[in-house]
């Protein structure tokens, strides 16, 4: 059955928050210092990972889950620990993952539950269901019909990929992939890994973009919009409130940017000042500045204040020469 059709209905409802949604990201687009802010996206992924996790009742803290993937806790074997080491893999693999290809669907679980499953990158040979404190939620499809509801799904995916809005496919996805359960673990990170990968292939902003975090912050309305949408046989609820939960995150992502710049900016404040009307090396600067690091001053200092224009070189078209100076335009 390749015509299957999931249900759904695109609202009112549906059209402002895809417009509110598209707002924030043209604000963020305004930002060409985001992709150069490290920090705010590794923090970023660890909060997505985290969260994610949570929701699966894994008990490691951010903090916890940070040291893990800075290498600093690497000898304990706990199946938290493991998860958290398959969790980064799989999201270190965004930038490159095909989200149209059910092989690398797939081969994305592998790694998401490696020496945690037995039957990782699988499909379930046998009965689930979907609990949420201890309460079943619902009864997946048995596990003779998943092979085949899982090739309709991508199927359809790939059909309408031109078709639909990325923000609504991928939140049909996120809740197919939910109801037709095709692993007996880890089908909520894979949906909600997924879903981040349709729309980081639309815009690299949800590359880092931690959806997650608001889905655990909301995470009983989460459930209890799947069990509502199961009951009515389409997936409009769901596809409201994912809707919401992005533009939550993207509200939250240009708080933090706008944080990030300003420490920047400080940072060229910083520079202009001892500047002052002079003509300085890199060396003079950085005394004047009272740094020792030439990597920092560089990356927080020199180049961001030459991005923005507000000093110029004294021999532009030389990169190494000795004698380059700098002063205020």
């Amino acid at each position: 059955m390749k015509n299957y059709i999931p249900p759904f209905d695109v609202t009112n409802e549906t059209f402002e928050l895809i417009y509110e949604i598209l707002v924030k990201m043209a604000k963020l687009e305004n930002y060409s210092g985001i992709i150069k802010m490290p920090n705010l996206r590794k923090s970023n992924r660890i909060d997505a990972i985290h969260s994610s996790l949570a929701i699966e009742a894994n008990t490691l803290s951010y903090y916890e889950i940070e040291n893990i993937v800075n290498g600093k806790m690497v000898d304990d074997n706990s199946k938290d620990i493991q998860e958290v080491k398959n969790a980064y893999e799989a999201y270190q693999k965004l930038d490159t993952i095909n989200p149209f290809s059910l092989k690398e669907f797939k081969s994305i679980h592998k790694i998401m539950t490696n020496g945690i499953l037995e039957n990782a990158g699988i499909f379930r040979n046998t009965g689930e269901g979907v609990f949420s404190l201890n309460k079943c939620i619902f009864m997946a499809p048995p596990p003779e019909m998943v092979n085949s509801l899982m090739k309709q799904l991508f199927y359809y995916l790939n059909k309408n990929k031109n078709n639909i809005h990325p923000l609504v496919l991928s939140s049909i996805f996120h809740y197919e992939l939910v109801f037709i359960h095709p692993f007996s673990d880890g089908n909520g990170r894979m949906a909600r890994l997924w879903q981040n990968s349709i729309l980081k292939e639309w815009n690299d902003i949800y590359e880092y973009l931690p959806i997650e975090t608001e889905i655990k912050e909301s995470q009983n309305e989460y459930y209890e919009v799947i069990d509502i949408c199961n009951k009515e046989g389409e997936s409009t609820k769901f596809i409201v409130f994912m809707l919401k939960m992005i533009s939550r995150a993207l509200s939250k992502l240009l708080i933090k940017t706008d944080r990030e710049l300003k420490i920047n900016n400080e940072n060229v404040e910083k520079l202009l000042n001892v500047l002052g009307d002079e003509v300085l090396s890199t060396k003079d600067i950085m005394t004047r500045l009272k740094l020792n690091s030439v990597a920092n001053f560089y990356k927080n200092y020199l180049n961001p204040a030459l991005e923005l224009k507000l000093i110029l070189k004294t021999e532009p078209n030389k990169k190494t020469s000795k004698k380059q100076k700098y002063y205020k335009v």
